[in-house]
């Protein structure tokens, strides 16, 4: 460890502490770099799913910068203190999940939007850094409603935040492969264009969303919510400071490194995407075990234990029955490469996408409207 990373040590419950080297932490503001160190080794130790996924929604980095004046980014620590008493929190909450479980069988949940806003808002009411005031706050005008707004809290140092949130999973469109379709002149103009540094280029898997789209609704009509002035009619007048928790992963064609939109965090969460022709070689030379990933398990880095619940889970899946499957399917899926460590765990070393054959080219498409 150098002498400018986090500074880490074991405390007696077998977190990690990252403000042991600078003192009190109360006055320390705990920087993402932190939240990041940590991160690899305590969801090593965590063993409930659920716990792990809200562990990596806290600690992960943001997919994007901050973007001024509206888009400050939201952060669930003030202080290196808070982000011990956080990991502590997780650890323990790990040991006894039973009441987290209770509460989002409560709901049926099919989106992941929906299961990470059940995860954060759990945090908030029963984790150590701040206390929530509302969630889910609808603003309406004669009946209409106007927009929610994701949560109020309130922090220990007595600042006031309206937090949204949002997790997004977005490709890069990439280039198009000539063994997938030829170019035309035009068709290679639009790949040059494509290949700069464009929020534009990141894609939902159906898409259906931009990343470029989904950044100026939240900077012009959802961050601003609270600060309008018949928003005291829902009952919490402000003044809220708006911020953006926006975490997730971006997918990139295996074997292109496209430089960094200006608006992305470097830190971001990474992944690879390959067309179903080129899916067989790909799997050959990476993996043993992989896995398809159901929406509900596109958070933290998935990991299966050998106790019977977790080993039911695991449901591998050869690459060659992959590859059948995906051929009955419409649209891109996210896999998991799985590899097992020292105690016959299944650990995820990589994800990412299989997309039709047809699907680079529909994503420039897209890409450019």
């Amino acid at each position: 460890m150098s002498a400018d990373e986090p500074a880490a040590r074991k405390n007696v419950a077998g977190a990690y502490s990252v403000g042991a080297a600078v003192g009190s932490g109360d006055s320390v503001a705990a920087d993402a770099a932190s939240a990041h160190a940590v991160l690899p080794t305590l969801l090593d130790k965590l063993r409930d799913c659920a716990v792990r996924d809200l562990a990596w929604l806290l600690l992960s980095a943001d997919l994007l910068r901050p973007q001024p004046p509206v888009g400050e980014l939201a952060s669930p620590f003030a202080s290196l203190r808070q982000l011990d008493d956080t990991v502590d929190w997780l650890c323990a909450l790990d040991a006894a999940p039973a009441p987290l479980h209770d509460d989002l069988a409560a709901t049926r949940m099919t989106r992941l939007g929906r299961y990470a806003e059940r995860l954060l808002g759990w945090f908030l009411q029963h984790g150590p850094t701040a206390r929530l005031i509302a969630a889910g706050v609808p603003l309406r005008r004669a009946g209409v409603t106007l927009g929610e707004c994701d949560f109020l809290l309130h922090t220990q140092e007595g600042a006031r935040l309206h937090w949204e949130l949002a997790v997004k999973c977005y490709l890069h469109a990439g280039n198009v492969d000539a063994r997938t379709a030829p170019l035309s002149p035009s068709a290679s103009s639009l790949t040059s264009s494509l290949t700069s540094s464009q929020l534009s280029n990141y894609v939902g898997p159906n898409l259906k969303d931009r990343f470029d789209l989904k950044l100026a609704h939240l900077l012009s009509h959802q961050l601003p919510l609270s600060a309008r002035e018949d928003f005291a009619s829902t009952g919490y007048p402000g003044p809220w400071t708006p911020q953006m928790f926006v975490k997730g992963w971006l997918f990139y064609r295996h074997g292109e490194t496209p430089a960094d939109a200006v608006e992305l965090d470097p830190a971001h969460g990474r992944g690879w995407w390959v067309t179903r022709s080129e899916w067989p070689d790909f799997a050959a030379a990476h993996a043993q075990h992989w896995r398809v990933l159901p929406r509900l398990e596109w958070l933290a880095p998935r990991r299966y234990g050998q106790d019977a619940e977790q080993a039911a889970s695991r449901a591998l899946v050869d690459p060659l029955t992959l590859t059948a499957r995906s051929t009955q399917q419409t649209g891109p899926t996210m896999i998991a490469a799985l590899a097992e460590d020292a105690a016959g765990n299944l650990v995820e070393r990589s994800r990412g996408f299989v997309v039709p054959d047809e699907w680079p080219e529909q994503a420039q498409a897209y890409a450019r409207q």
